[in-house]
């Protein structure tokens, strides 16, 4: 299936629509740009999906970069099947682990938000795939500290199911199932050696992931080449003309 988007900043992108079944049996959809190169991946965040401006904006880019692009969707969200509150951290985990094995390694994995967290989890634990490392606003852990520590438990508890308030939409249905498995995918406390080129963004006006958040992350991560760069006023969507022309050079360098 075919369809075009018009997204933000006069972006537009023809997809091709193709669908991955995963090892678990589900139906993800994803859109695969051919180059030459090192392949570049794109983790969409916590019900994002890839006609995203991120993702459209860096398919763009990589297309006249001429180089191999993926963007994808996990399960329940965007035209991937399955419904969004089945979805975990290790669910979502599998299903970009999957798609990983539409291009040859070693790849660069841009992660944003949620996807910044999948991303630094292959990266911990399968190195030798990862060339390089890119974070947009990651936000590690954010079923425990965005989550877990404000939700009614006596709700979760009765119900599995709490509707959280969204600054980008309708309520977010936060599940036990979400934040349990997202406990047994925590990156804090354990060792996170990334030996490959990591470039950490982060804006400073985020009012979802804050920047203590970004730094503690460049402090507990280990390898030889690790930067974190802050962006004075950039929001958590990290999707301005400048936000956006930073992504591209970072990746580019990386």
């Amino acid at each position: 299936m075919n369809f075009s988007w018009h997204g933000p900043q006069g972006l537009t992108s023809i997809a091709v629509m193709q669908y991955l079944i995963t090892p678990q049996g589900r139906r993800i959809a994803y859109d695969l740009i051919p180059g030459v190169g090192v392949p570049v991946v794109f983790l969409g965040g916590f019900r994002s999906d890839m006609t995203g401006t991120k993702a459209v904006w860096l398919q763009d880019w990589t297309r006249a970069q001429g180089r191999p692009f993926l963007r994808f969707d996990y399960s329940g969200h965007g035209a991937s099947d399955g419904a969004f509150t089945d979805g975990t951290v290790g669910r979502w985990l599998a299903d970009a682990r999957a798609a990983l094995t539409l291009v040859p390694g070693p790849v660069v994995l841009v992660g944003s938000s949620m996807g910044g967290w999948l991303a630094l989890l292959i990266a911990r634990d399968a190195p030798t795939h990862v060339a390089g490392l890119v974070t947009i606003a990651a936000a590690p852990d954010f079923t425990d500290w965005a989550y877990r520590a404000t939700v009614d438990p006596v709700a979760l508890a009765r119900d599995g199911v709490v509707a959280v308030p969204s600054d980008y939409g309708a309520p977010y249905p936060i599940t036990r199932a979400l934040l349990d498995d997202g406990d047994r995918h925590l990156i804090r406390p354990h060792p996170l050696p990334l030996p490959m080129r990591v470039r950490m963004l982060q804006g400073t006006a985020d009012a979802d992931v804050p920047v203590s958040l970004a730094t503690r992350l460049l402090d507990q991560a280990t390898g030889p080449d690790i930067r974190l760069t802050l962006v004075r006023g950039a929001d958590h969507r990290f999707s301005d003309p400048a936000c956006l022309d930073l992504i591209g050079a970072t990746v580019g360098a990386v």
